[in-house]
């Protein structure tokens, strides 16, 4: 792939959109990273920022959010919030290990399967998550309101199911880590990207 073609993609996003760029820090077992997350516009889903690279998707993964924050200045983007959230993954994987003795960690799942989403759909890979239906939909309902102990076993399993192939793809998404941050310039125009 080009330079000027990556340097596209990040301006806009993998669709062809430009939304607010944030930090998010992911502290899981398997791995632990800040990704760069954009926010969608309008009715436009979220996503992490994968870069497509040798014909698959990357996510640039830095390990500060200084780190990050230089890699968007440098093309010539802002992160729309100093700080970055943080995803504590190592809770939800501690409660996969053992769903049935631990108390659902209600927050910290409810952020996973955002992220896990976002993650895919940044990758291009919603497929590596289960389809959703109507049981992930009512599931997601008590996790949001904080009634995971009124879940049926269909919600249960659906959770777990979802949140575990997540897992699986943070753990085993092709990462690029600390990208390389030179300023790409648009086709000898002299006017960086």
């Amino acid at each position: 792939m080009a330079k000027i073609e990556t340097a596209d993609v990040f301006a806009a996003g993998r669709h062809g959109r430009r939304g607010n760029l944030y930090a998010c820090r992911v502290r899981g077992l398997g791995r632990s990273a800040v990704v760069l997350w954009i926010g969608g516009e309008g009715d436009e889903p979220d996503q992490v920022l994968a870069l497509p690279e040798a014909g698959r998707c990357q996510v640039p993964v830095f390990m500060t959010v200084r780190q990050a924050r230089m890699y968007v200045s440098r093309r010539g983007r802002r992160l729309a919030t100093p700080e970055a959230d943080t995803l504590e993954l190592t809770r939800v994987q501690h409660w996969l290990e053992d769903p049935v003795r631990r108390g659902v960690p209600s927050g910290a799942v409810l952020d996973a399967w955002n992220f896990f989403e976002d993650l895919a759909r940044g990758l291009g890979e919603v497929h590596r998550l289960p389809q959703q239906s109507a049981v992930h939909d009512s599931a997601y309902e008590k996790l949001f309101g904080d009634e995971c102990a009124a879940w049926t076993p269909a919600e249960q399993r659906a959770v777990l199911e979802l949140i575990t192939a997540g897992v699986e793809l943070w753990n085993s998404c092709p990462v690029s880590v600390n990208p390389c941050s030179r300023v790409v310039f648009d086709s000898g125009q002299g006017v960086p990207r």
